[in-house]
């Protein structure tokens, strides 16, 4: 079922790509355009495909193909599940090639930190969700909205920072550092 709370997350991940390369990109082109959202954005989107990174759409379209894939701790893998770290970790790996920390603690102090209002697609957002800080990871991907693997029980999904729940643990966003950063 298409739930309309993904649709501005559908629209960056379909602008920020150029041309369709994935089974993902294909499958969110085709999604939009079944919705007929493509005609009636089309100025938008041209937008931002021309301000997007490279890296950084091939991240966030290589993440939304994963929407739906369970939760598990600990886990690394589509096949396994994955918890907050392990789908940033993987993402990253898959899309870049670039082998972040296991840990989402980890991965925060190994990355570069910025303002909020600085945030680009494929940056990495923080939150503290078990009393300590930067102990959940999500992978923003632009009008205010970031992937994540939430919480056992659940699923890879998109949310909404600005969501009061989130907004009270937001801790922070980082960037990648270095030639591999998906939004440099």
């Amino acid at each position: 079922m298409f739930r309309w709370t993904l649709l501005p997350c559908l629209l960056v991940c379909a602008a920020v790509h150029a041309a369709p390369t994935t089974v993902a990109e294909d499958a969110v082109e085709r999604l939009l355009t079944d919705k007929g959202l493509i005609e009636r954005l089309g100025g938008q989107l041209e937008h931002v495909r021309h301000t997007a990174g490279e890296k950084a759409s091939e991240l966030v379209v290589n993440a939304m193909g994963f929407l739906g894939v369970p939760y598990k701790r600990g886990g690394t893998s589509a096949e396994t599940g994955f918890d907050c770290s392990g789908f940033v970790r993987a993402m990253y790996e898959q899309s870049i090639g670039l082998v972040l920390p296991r840990r989402a603690n980890e991965q925060a102090a190994a990355t570069q930190t910025i303002d909020r209002t600085d945030l680009k697609p494929g940056d990495l957002v923080f939150f503290n969700t078990m009393r300590r800080a930067f102990s959940h990871v999500g992978i923003y991907v632009g009008d205010g909205k970031f992937i994540h693997a939430p919480r056992s029980g659940a699923q890879v999904r998109v949310e909404d920072m600005r969501e009061a729940y989130w907004q009270t643990r937001f801790n922070g966003a980082r960037r990648v550092a270095g030639g591999n950063s998906p939004s440099q």
